[in-house]
């Protein structure tokens, strides 16, 4: 078992939830229950899938929350270049190098642990 709050993994991925709920507060109110849900959800699912699988008994499980957080990412990334097309933002080439740079942390912590 590993100590999550100790990952600066789950660490960036929280910092990065927190800058998804300030920046979503501006969208449309219209997308309420569209894009600015979808994308809150990912982002914590990201941080919550790095902690559970953290509390899980083996490195494989922790490998496939891993892999979930990854997917969220993903999801989340896809999200905000949506939001851009759709003018509910500015490109933000900051959060995306954040966002980037939190995917290459969890590949590299996903191949560092061993079965």
């Amino acid at each position: 078992m590993h100590n999550y709050k100790e990952l600066n993994a789950w660490k960036k991925a929280m910092d990065i939830s927190v800058k998804i709920y300030s920046l979503t507060s501006n969208f449309p109110n219209n997308e309420q229950f569209g894009i600015i849900s979808q994308m809150r959800r990912c982002s914590v699912s990201v941080a919550s899938n790095i902690a559970e699988g953290a509390g899980r008994g083996t490195n494989n499980d922790f490998k496939r929350f891993l892999s979930i957080a990854l997917g969220s990412l993903f999801e989340l990334e896809t999200q905000i270049l949506l939001s851009i097309r759709l003018n509910y933002m500015s490109n933000d080439e900051i959060l995306l190098s954040e966002i980037n740079h939190l995917e290459n942390m969890i590949f590299k912590l996903k191949q560092s642990l061993t079965s």
